[in-house]
């Protein structure tokens, strides 16, 4: 893979900077925009990034750094899933309390945001509370957003409770956005003032990179991954008037900046140090990049990658038409195409094959994966197993240079588990899918010299590029995400059914 970012570069740059910030209060509240562990899109679109530098910046600074993550109640309440891991944001925040405790860094607790007794979200609370991590609740803020008097009153923000902290670093976090990360900086800020404390805010936010134009693929990538949340990348036209100097910001933070910079003169009784919305960001990610073509490719991959992802979650009815055609509209800005990803060829090629050989008229399942050295293998649906798990055992084969004419798992042991799958569970389908799959080649490998050769060839896959011709399940979706594969998929269902999608 080639290199287009220096990450020892970035960790140097962004801790200096950060400390820097520091110094100038008593205690600073960093809000963390993006994803503060497995930042996934930004190791795509940052070819050589840490998909967790940014907690490895904070192991720099652990004994200065305490962590509040903040979960939207309504997200709560709907099911919200993070599409990285698909899981949903309450497990999400049960997985980021566990990794920042591997990483030893000290979360102080949990922020319910906007909460209005709704049921699902009261027993989240009772399930954190009963396993001894503290709480907060959080109403929605009176005034927000242009009474800036109510909002930054008793009325307001000295509605929520103080939540207690004990270092100089405060980091607020989430599991995705439109959590309340900001309010409750802002909440924190007008409670430390009113107790006689220096305090400070700043925002640490990954992209849009605003010192890299506002039409490089880099940021237009970031406009593709938040199509949902209509967010623009704009040029910050306050830091233009203030340093004459061009940087990109989004929609979001140029419209709030006049009323947030109103609700820090109002805390602090001072005038605001912040001139713009990027002066609040202690984002130094652009001085990481090495190579702009490579980030620039790695970029225009991941907008294709987003437009199916978009593409499928309006079939499955989870975004509305307007999302999807912003998305298109951003591929036909940068002039890509579907067939620009070099696995989409070959997977529907062979699903076409596939639809001739059988004289089907309904759709063929078919999975390309790409390894990375440029070879480009697929697999089909059997009765035996579906289409991701025969390219997975392909790859294996292909990695470990053995012949497609050995079996890899023994009928002995494929046959009772589609047996068990089929009779014993009741299963629509006789086909294993990956993880099946996998768990029967483990135990072969267990007497299988050979089988234990392809298990070893597993980890390979990491960073290989796939697309499939059908919606995969769930299942198998998920085993590609822990294999560490860029999956896409053509918006077409496997079958007719409703429910019996496997």
């Amino acid at each position: 893979m080639k290199i287009g970012f220096d990450h020892e570069k970035y960790l140097e740059e962004q801790s200096k900077y950060i400390l820097e910030r520091v110094n100038n209060f008593e205690k600073l509240y960093l809000e963390f925009g993006g994803k503060l562990l497995f930042d996934l899109h930004a190791k795509r679109v940052l070819p050589g990034f840490d998909a967790n530098a940014k907690v490895e910046l904070l192991c720099k600074l652990k004994e200065k750094v305490e962590v509040i993550i903040c979960v939207y109640a309504g997200d709560i309440e709907r099911n919200k899933i993070r599409g990285d891991f698909g899981i949903t944001y309450d497990m999400d925040t049960l997985r980021l309390i566990d990794d920042l405790r591997e990483y030893d860094l000290d979360v102080n607790s949990v922020v319910i945001t906007r909460y209005e007794g709704q049921p699902a979200t009261t027993v989240f609370i009772n399930k954190l509370e009963r396993r001894g991590i503290k709480v907060y609740i959080h109403k929605a803020t009176k005034g927000y957003p242009t009474d800036v008097d109510t909002i930054v009153s008793d009325e307001g923000y000295g509605k929520n409770p103080y939540i207690e902290t004990t270092k100089p670093i405060v980091v607020v976090t989430a599991p995705g956005p439109g959590s309340g990360k900001q309010a409750t900086c802002f909440s924190q800020l007008y409670h430390e003032y009113k107790q006689g404390r220096v305090a400070g805010y700043s925002k640490f936010e990954t992209f849009p990179v605003w010192n890299v134009p506002l039409k490089h693929p880099l940021n237009i990538a970031y406009e593709a991954a938040t199509v949902d949340l209509k967010d623009v990348n704009m040029i910050d036209s306050f830091h233009f008037d203030a340093y004459n100097q061009i940087a990109v910001n989004y929609n979001r933070d140029i419209e709030t900046f006049p009323v947030l910079r109103r609700i820090i003169e109002k805390i602090t009784g001072e005038e605001c140090v912040y001139k713009s919305p990027t002066d609040m960001g202690v984002n130094r990610i652009g001085f990481g990049i090495i190579d702009d073509e490579v980030v620039k490719e790695a970029a225009n991959q991941e907008i294709i990658r987003r437009y199916f992802k978009t593409e499928c979650e309006y079939k499955k009815g989870y975004v509305d038409k307007e999302v999807f055609e912003r998305v298109k509209l951003i591929m036909e800005e940068l002039n890509l195409k579907e067939e620009d990803r070099k696995v989409v060829v070959p997977a529907r090629e062979r699903a076409t094959r596939l639809k001739e050989e059988c004289n089907k008229t309904e759709v063929c399942s078919a999975v390309a994966l790409e390894l990375n050295d440029g070879k480009i293998l697929t697999g089909k649906r059997s009765d035996v197993m579906d289409a991701p798990a025969a390219v997975i055992l392909n790859a294996v084969k292909y990695f470990a240079n053995i012949s497609d004419e050995i079996h890899l798992i023994s009928p002995v042991i494929l046959e009772p588990i589609r047996s068990l799958k089929s009779k014993t569970l009741g299963g629509k389908s006789t086909a294993l899918n990956c993880e099946e799959i996998l768990i029967a080649l483990s135990i072969c490998a267990a007497t299988n010299p050979t089988a234990q050769v392809a298990m070893e060839k597993l980890s390979m896959l990491k960073g290989c590029q796939a697309h499939a011709t059908t919606i995969l399940s769930r299942s198998d979706e998920q085993v590609f995400r822990e294999l560490g594969i860029d999956l896409t998929s053509d918006p077409e269902y496997p079958s007719e059914s409703l429910y019996y999608n496997d």
